[in-house]
């Protein structure tokens, strides 16, 4: 086989590979650019063609207190499973990763679990528990349930950081007096800024946008984001559904994408403070 027939041959493969991916990104991406375009449709149906750009649609989002409720409860449960998976979080990886206990490879399978068994299947599972022992479902349970499938995840991402940490910084600071308390919060924890926001804020996300353990655990009355679309849509499908998928797309992307951006500022802000303070430290060891 000649060289330019491999060649050829090469390329062709090339070219399959990226029309495949092409169709793969297409498949995935279009029916949200499908959603944001539709969103601002003046007509009443949410489908194509648009007869006109409108934002009316939008308008009815801010006037129906249904939607609101929603996104207030989404919200306010988003933000206290980022907060609370977070703290348990960092300190389950830095006790996985920093100490040895018995049933400590037990624990880790433990965390993991969630992430492994189907979210259906989980909340099934969690829905006959309180059954069983007779409990109504509160939004207590909602936001637990969120806690436990979130948490997988920020232990991951920490605990992939946490390794990465050599030990000779805190055991530098034990050895000069400090207790082990004051070494983490001064040592590891700046270290570990980039994992805790990353992992803050796919807890946040996951819990946000999450419907189907949503629909077991939620009580009587109480409506999520994802559960309120699945209600309008029970109804007809329209522009203010549009809309509404719109909203959740923009707060899903945008506030990791916004903690991303001031994580990312942060750390050059670091940067360039830290020449600086070396440069003080080195005139003052002069002046000495």
């Amino acid at each position: 086989m000649s060289a330019a027939h491999r060649d050829k041959e090469g390329r062709s493969a090339w070219r399959l590979t990226g029309f495949v991916t092409l169709c793969v990104y297409i498949f995935m991406f279009a029916p949200i650019i499908a959603t944001i375009v539709l969103s601002f449709n003046s007509s009443m149906f949410g489908g194509f063609p648009m007869t006109g750009f409108s934002l009316q649609w939008y308008g009815k989002l801010l006037e129906n207190e249904q939607v609101l409720a929603a996104f207030r409860t989404s919200l306010w449960i988003a933000l206290v499973t980022a907060l609370v998976t977070t703290a348990l979080g960092v300190v389950t990886a830095f006790a996985l990763v920093r100490f040895e206990f018995p049933g400590k490879q037990t624990l880790s399978t433990l965390v993991i679990l969630p992430a492994l068994v189907p979210e259906t299947i989980l909340g099934v599972g969690l829905l006959v528990l309180i059954k069983a022992v007779d409990q109504p479902r509160t939004l207590l349970l909602l936001v637990l349930g969120h806690i436990l499938l979130a948490m997988p995840y920020v232990v991951l991402i920490v605990q992939a950081r946490m390794v990465g940490i050599r030990r000779v910084y805190e055991e530098a600071a034990l050895s000069l007096g400090a207790s082990r308390s004051a070494s983490f919060r001064e040592i590891t924890l700046p270290l570990l800024i980039p994992a805790v926001v990353a992992g803050a804020l796919l807890a946040f996300t996951i819990s946000f946008d999450n419907t189907s353990a949503s629909l077991f655990w939620r009580p009587a009355g109480v409506e999520t984001m994802p559960t309120q679309i699945l209600s309008m849509l029970k109804i007809s499908i329209s522009p203010e559904i549009n809309a509404l998928g719109t909203v959740m797309i923009l707060v899903t992307v945008g506030i990791p994408l916004i903690g991303g951006l001031i994580l990312q500022g942060f750390t050059r802000l670091r940067r360039r403070n830290k020449p600086r303070r070396n440069d003080n430290e080195n005139v003052e060891h002069q002046a000495a």
